[in-house]
């Protein structure tokens, strides 16, 4: 899957911070542009994953 990722730079800290308007509450930053990006990737699966869990362990009536 695609997803559009938000990235901002950190004015206070430096870096970069990311979201992913998708998935809310999916979130990550980095020192770099490449890092923020890469950890994004990395919170984007996590979040997909626990997505999949829930559909799975949802009683349908």
């Amino acid at each position: 899957m695609i997803f559009k990722v938000v990235v901002t730079p950190d004015p206070e800290d430096g870096g970069f911070i990311v979201s992913c308007p998708a998935l809310p509450g999916c979130h990550s930053e980095g020192e770099t542009l490449e890092e923020a990006l890469e950890n994004i990737r990395d919170a984007i699966a996590g979040c997909v994953a626990v997505l999949n869990e829930r559909d799975r362990t949802t009683a349908i009536y």
